[in-house]
């Protein structure tokens, strides 16, 4: 075998490796891509369910911490129930 052979079977071997590599990261950003748009959404609902108990102007703070408490309790229930 001589030296152009094994120059021509390392460029291939190189080339499949970098393929492989690449393969393998596109798959992970469109796994972990997906992950955050699910988990994103699902956020989005917590949010929505605390700043609905946002505090008026005469309103103590234990009970904007009551409502907050009874909100995120109320939306990790739904989660909960849904999975």
């Amino acid at each position: 075998m001589t030296i152009f052979d094994m120059l021509g079977q390392s460029a291939i071997l190189t080339v499949l490796g970098v393929s492989i590599v690449f393969g393998f990261l596109l798959i992970v950003v469109i796994v972990v891509s997906q992950f955050s748009w699910i988990f994103k959404s699902r956020k989005s609902k917590i949010e929505a369910a605390v700043t609905a108990a946002a505090p008026g102007p005469g309103t103590s703070p234990q009970v904007v911490a009551a409502i907050s408490a009874a909100a995120i309790y109320a939306a990790a229930h739904e989660y909960r129930k849904s999975n």
